[in-house]
């Protein structure tokens, strides 16, 4: 009973915010003010079509998609390698290499920002997609290898051994192997990587200045001012940002619950 109440409770605090950013997105501001949590009683979609006009939201949803498509893969393939070393390796080097990957996660991002600007600044990256790219991939890399090692350690030896038997390569035993027998580890760390990487805001906050530059979640904060924030504008920008992530995860979610249950039991 306890236990009901408390997941009662907790679906409220997930369901409310989203049922107040859907309808009032569908709300003007004086509708949005007059009745904050009530649904709308004259809906309109004129704010989406603000939106998915404005030309300068199109340019920063480009940026999005080239950050996230460039970053994933890249994170996906690097982590990969790393997780199959970690799987391969005998014991005390494969315990030192997922424990410097693993300090990675135990080290807060914002430690760690001021010497990345400055690096950055150095080497001319800030400022730029290609930096933006590379920062979220070195940021994220440890997430991918922590979730990825954790299935390739439970993959059996003998799938190994009977490829070296072949005449298989670490090379080979990995991308004939390794990879193939991972897909559903390797979609579950996917889905991860491109919520991370779509949402994330700290980052381009600190590297990008250029608007044309600009990615999703820092546009949406044009949408608030100093003296006036746009809220029916900005629910809009916040379901038009989600609604990629929902979507994927509605057509992936079968790999996504496989993924995270293949590395639970060992096989």
């Amino acid at each position: 009973m306890i236990r009901r109440a408390v997941l009662g409770v907790y679906a409220l605090l997930i369901i409310v915010p989203l049922v107040v950013i859907a309808g009032g997105s569908l709300k003007t501001t004086r509708d949005l003010f007059a009745d904050p949590f009530g649904l709308p009683t004259n809906p309109t979609l004129a704010n989406y079509s603000t939106v998915l006009t404005d030309q300068n939201l199109l340019l920063v949803v480009r940026n999005s998609v080239t950050v996230v498509a460039v970053s994933v893969p890249v994170t996906l393939l690097l982590g990969s390698l790393v997780a199959f070393a970690v799987a391969r390796l005998p014991r005390w080097p494969s315990r030192l290499l997922f424990g410097v990957f693993a300090l990675g996660l135990a080290v807060p991002a914002q430690a760690i920002m001021i010497p990345q600007y400055v690096q950055f600044e150095r080497l001319g990256l800030r400022d730029s997609l290609t930096g933006l790219i590379l920062v979220n991939i070195v940021v994220t890399l440890p997430v991918a290898v922590f979730i990825l090692a954790g299935f390739m350690r439970t993959l059996p030896g003998e799938l190994y051994e009977a490829a070296e038997i072949d005449g298989a390569g670490p090379w080979a035993s990995f991308w004939r192997i390794a990879v193939p027998v991972s897909l559903p580890s390797l979609a579950a760390t996917a889905i991860f990587l491109v919520v991370m990487h779509w949402n994330d805001l700290l980052y381009p906050l600190l590297f990008i200045d250029d608007p044309g530059k600009r990615t999703l979640p820092l546009a949406l904060l044009d949408f608030q001012g100093e003296y006036l924030t746009e809220y029916p504008l900005l629910f809009t920008g916040v379901v038009v940002a989600s609604l990629p992530m929902v979507l994927a995860y509605a057509f992936l979610q079968r790999h996504f619950v496989a993924g995270i249950t293949a590395g639970a039991v060992k096989g």
